[in-house]
């Protein structure tokens, strides 16, 4: 692959990165607004687990096509280091690699932080 499809590839990947947080964005801001207005504490027990289940679904969905999106835009990056005579901009992506490993580790970190404080703010 030459370097502008290379850089194309690296934009989509980013985008598809941040469109797979649209959904559980969602899903979070119905649960947060039920959640303030206490809907949760006069519901049914089973509308609780229903919302934990879905945000689980979710989320879960999302992160494993972040990490697909993740792993891919590593491999870009390995393609991309081949290239002789880069631009500025291909060399700084070039060396994006540690970036995306911060990004996955915190894809699944926050994910997880995020899960519990949902599963706290539906049950308590």
């Amino acid at each position: 692959m030459e370097q502008h499809d290379l850089l194309k590839l690296w934009n989509a990947k980013r985008q598809q990165i941040i469109n797979a947080q649209m959904a559980p964005a969602l899903v979070l801001i119905a649960v947060f607004v039920t959640a303030a207005f206490g809907k949760f504490a006069d519901a049914p027990d089973a509308v609780g687990y229903l919302a934990i289940g879905v945000t689980a679904a979710t989320g879960i969905l999302a992160v494993i096509s972040q990490y697909a999106a993740i792993r891919e835009a590593e491999a870009l990056l390995l393609d991309l280091n081949k290239i002789k005579d880069k631009s500025e901009l291909a060399k700084t992506i070039s060396v994006s690699r540690s970036y995306l490993s911060l990004t996955a580790i915190a894809v699944v970190a926050l994910s997880l932080a995020v899960f519990a404080l949902v599963v706290f703010a539906v049950m308590a």
